[in-house]
């Protein structure tokens, strides 16, 4: 047992005043003479004797009267079995993610967990709460609660080991309770391994009872016609039952086209075909489980013509003009002699065709043109200086020429995951004509290789950062030393390797993905972009390339929707964004992940356990108890005992 006031025990020491006060008798006695007292003597000594229990009675009660009074002013109390951590600082921790719209048997997870949160914390408790977006740091119940009713879902996937490096930087003298409550949709092993110790959380992990759901994953480009788009979206049903589910396309709000999807297994790929022109709308499905999935965002500019050049012989470039043709592209043939260094700014991709020798002023003016956003080709010469040729790729990556080989050499391989072939072959294929080489550079690179020899050398590698693509042949193309401008692979190639991703392709970006996204506008230094629908504005980071603007969205927009890029009030370019889709499979939960940790069920639960385990048992009350019952006692024997 504890006192809360020591101190005052040593009052403990007053008990010797009813000792005094029965012990030593200050009253005198008076004498009373009686004739005959032969009569009273036995009734005398009986008194006598009753008279000396009762004073003892009345001495002992008054002693543990005043005993207790004093011990109840100390305080005493029995130590609770976590003492220790009371004065613990508390963070709760609320996923607000998508995976949290799921229903559980009083509704929507994050809804239910917000209410408990409002009808549960204590108001004169004081807590931290982090979400996947926000921090409330040292703040209470009465404080936040417009915030908690209005919580949105955030596009920002539950990131615990984020959330705990946040707690850990707030440095304090006191340990932490930390309460996570989250449906673990997402969580690994590696998040948890992070947690300290000294810190250990307890996890709320409410349960959805349908994880079913079907998601629009993504849409591309399948086939462009003459007059035509063929689209293809992709959708994934994350549960057991198959069932047909509704699917339309928006372009500008009007209903486009509408289909039933029939999925015969889990990932299924619906065509649509619309007309060649500029799209700015969405694709949905009816789907009543998780709803932020249901949507995807997705533009389609306006074809501008890519702007091409190439230099070297004309006699070799004649296959280059029968590739970029005058409906899509603005393409010319110099010789290096003839080359205008003016025009180089002005266009989006550029064809080294087997120069000799890379003049030091030109390969000045390609590193800018690459570094601000265009498209390099370089197809080396039989007789190149290879030292000249290293020292230019030297600037772009590691890809290095070597010796030139007299050897022959089919072409074998295709690279279908690379992003040149995004959206060009249907299937992979394996049976075709295999182009060939007769004499290839041995070259080492540690750029991903687009087409490789029969040896596994390559023969087209690509090399592509945040705003260009630099791609280097391993052999001349020529029709002397190369049958490859007669292969089928010839058109696609160049095709695709000249194209810029903002003039031409579908955009749907994702948020809080760290690509940039670049615009063809010319601005000067002290004009903006701003990108904006009717719900929400906001500025990008921005960087200016010649004629080209690379923008930064980081964890911008908020919300997923159909946006334009505006330089002040002048439209520039569609844009759409959508929400990323971590959170769309319900059954990515290993519910033996946090077997090691505390769970409770609800927050009361928590709570109320936190409360008994470092509450100290109070017993003070106890002690007025028995001094009232010592009061009572007193005063029955005073008027019952004679």
């Amino acid at each position: 047992m504890h006192f809360k006031q020591p101190e005052i025990l040593y009052f403990l020491f007053l008990l010797i005043v009813p000792i005094l006060v029965h012990l030593f008798q200050l009253r005198r006695f008076k004498k009373e003479y009686f004739t005959n007292v032969r009569f009273l003597k036995i009734l005398s000594i009986q008194t006598r004797k009753s008279s000396k229990i009762k004073k003892w009675l009345l001495l002992t009660c008054r002693m543990l009267l005043l005993a207790c009074i004093i011990i109840a002013f100390a305080q005493p109390f029995f130590e609770s079995k976590d003492s220790k951590n009371a004065s613990n600082e508390m963070y709760i921790v609320l996923d607000n993610s998508f995976s949290m719209q799921a229903k559980g048997k009083k509704g929507e997870l994050l809804k239910r967990a917000v209410q408990e949160l409002l009808e549960e914390t204590p108001e004169n408790a004081t807590f931290s709460l982090l979400t996947n977006n926000d921090n409330y740091w040292n703040t209470d119940i009465k404080t936040i609660r417009s915030e908690l009713q209005n919580l949105k879902y955030s596009a920002t996937p539950f990131q615990l080991t984020t959330i705990l490096a946040k707690i850990k930087a707030r440095k304090s003298a006191f340990k932490k309770d930390i309460i996570i409550i989250t449906d673990a949709v997402g969580l690994t092993p590696n998040q948890l391994k992070n947690i300290d110790t000294d810190n250990v959380p307890y996890f709320i992990v409410p349960k959805a009872e349908q994880k079913n759901n079907v998601a629009v994953d993504s849409v591309f480009i399948r086939q462009t016609l003459d007059d035509f788009y063929e689209l293809g979206i992709n959708a994934t049903n994350y549960s057991e039952d198959f069932k047909p589910i509704s699917m339309a396309l928006y372009n500008q709000n009007k209903l486009v086209a509408k289909t039933i999807i029939n999925f015969k297994s889990k990932n299924e790929t619906v065509n649509f075909t619309i007309p060649k022109q500029a799209f700015h709308g969405y694709v949905s499905i009816e789907d009543n489980d998780l709803t932020y999935d249901n949507k995807l965002f997705f533009s389609i500019s306006k074809i501008k013509k890519t702007n091409v050049i190439s230099i070297g012989a004309p006699e070799k470039n004649n296959f280059l003009g029968r590739i970029y043709t005058n409906d899509e592209f603005n393409y010319g043939s110099f010789a290096l002699s003839n080359l205008d260094y003016n025009s180089i700014d002005k266009q989006d991709a550029i064809i080294l065709n087997e120069l000799d020798e890379i003049p030091q002023a030109l390969q000045t003016t390609l590193k800018s043109f690459v570094n601000k956003g265009g498209n390099l080709i370089v197809i080396p010469s039989e007789i190149v200086s290879i030292s000249n040729l290293n020292t230019f790729l030297k600037q772009f990556g590691t890809t290095q020429f070597q010796s030139l080989e007299p050897n022959e050499k089919l072409i074998t391989k295709i690279n279908f995951n690379h992003p040149l072939f995004a959206g060009v072959f249907e299937n992979k294929t394996n049976n075709f004509q295999y182009p060939k080489a007769k004499k290839t550079f041995v070259i080492s690179t540690t750029s991903p290789s687009v087409l490789n020899f029969e040896d596994q050398s390559p023969f087209l590698t690509g090399l592509k950062n945040a705003v260009s693509s630099v791609y280097v042949f391993s052999a001349p193309i020529n029709t002397l030393n190369s049958n490859f401008q007669q292969s089928p692979l010839i058109v696609p190639v160049f095709y695709k390797m000249a194209l810029s991703k903002p003039n031409n392709g579908i955009s749907a970006n994702t948020i809080g993905n760290s690509s940039s996204y670049v615009v063809s506008v010319l601005l000067s230094k002290d004009e903006i972009l701003t990108v904006k629908n009717q719900e929400e504005q906001f500025i990008p980071v921005q960087k200016l390339l010649n004629n080209k603007v690379q923008l930064f969205f980081n964890d911008y927009p908020e919300k997923a929707g159909n946006y334009t890029i505006y330089d002040s009030q002048k439209p520039i370019e569609n844009i759409s964004f959508n929400y990323p889709r971590t959170e769309s499979d319900l059954n990515q939960v290993n519910e033996n992940l946090l077997s090691d940790y505390k769970t409770g069920d609800s927050i009361s639960t928590i709570f109320d356990t936190l409360q008994t385990n470092r509450t100290d048992n109070q017993i003070w009350k106890w002690f007025i108890i028995f001094a009232l019952l010592f009061l009572a006692l007193e005063t029955a024997i005073i008027k019952f005992v004679k």
